[in-house]
């Protein structure tokens, strides 16, 4: 196992539109995405990978994809995509050609070593749905991939979180089979963490008795409507992404998930004088 820890950025659900479009009349997702890889490539220590969990483009059309392409030029570090449900797999596929995807056709999964992590990319898109579903070729290519190893810890990224969040409308669009990923999560105690987008706001809970989180979005935030008060809302708020940073040590490691504003922001300064003392 790699003794050095292993940084693993996570972005979601981009919504990348055609040039001077916005989303929603609103919201212009490619300025987003541009404050977005300038805060990914200020990081220091800089992040080993970034996975993007899906909503890379909007309608989705191939100008959509080329103009993601362009905004994702200036990022300095490695990166891949899961599709969500505003994606075509098709689309994306031809618009990440390189991507290492463990079927030639059908979904987009991925296998990725990064020091001593393996990063599980699972393709949760069902064509013309906003829920998500793994087919029976995700959920076997996942089996036997995580049976392929006892040792190395395994992230498990996708699109639909697997879990009910509270906001009635997005939990109506939620992973759908999630019995069938419980099952393989619990047999494999080398999966440390899935981590999930979609509802565009930061969630923490437990799933098959491991870690699950939602990433938020740089752009715009699902409103936090816990009561059905308001017909489905989004807020422009605080632009967050996440940065998993596994640790190595005894058995598996320690996996440890920060939330990172996106944005310049004054500091760091320091807590101690020249002369040692608390300022």
């Amino acid at each position: 196992m790699s003794e050095k820890p292993v940084l693993v950025a996570q972005i979601s659900d981009l919504h990348i539109k055609a040039p001077g479009s916005l989303a929603y009349g609103r919201v212009d997702t490619a300025k987003a995405l541009e404050r977005c890889v300038a805060t990914l490539n200020a990081l220091d220590p800089a992040p080993d990978f970034v996975v993007i969990s899906g909503d890379l483009a909007d309608t989705p059309t191939v100008e959509e994809y080329d103009h993601l392409g362009r905004l994702l030029q200036p990022l300095k570090l490695p990166y891949a995509a899961v599709p969500g449900n505003h994606d075509s797999r098709e689309l994306m596929r031809a618009a990440l050609p390189k991507a290492s995807y463990a079927f030639s056709s059908g979904p987009l999964d991925q296998k990725i070593e990064v020091g001593g992590l393996d990063l599980l990319l699972l393709d949760s898109n069902v064509h013309g749905k906003p829920h998500g579903e793994l087919g029976q070729p995700t959920l076997q290519w996942l089996e036997v991939t995580l049976a392929s190893s006892a040792d190395r810890p395994a992230l498990v990224f996708l699109h639909h979180p697997p879990f009910v969040a509270g906001i009635w409308h997005m939990d109506s669009q939620n992973l759908q089979n999630v019995g069938e990923l419980a099952t393989i999560v619990r047999r494999h105690p080398r999966v440390q963490l899935i981590a999930c987008g979609h509802v565009h706001r930061a969630s923490l809970t437990t799933f098959a008795g491991r870690p699950c989180t939602i990433c938020p979005a740089p752009n715009h935030a699902v409103d936090l409507d816990l009561g059905h008060l308001r017909e489905p809302s989004f807020k422009v708020e605080p632009p967050a992404l996440h940065l998993h940073v596994w640790l190595p040590g005894e058995g598996l490691g320690t996996l440890v998930t920060h939330q990172v504003p996106i944005g310049t922001f004054d500091g760091p300064h320091p807590f101690f004088g020249p002369d040692g003392k608390l300022l």
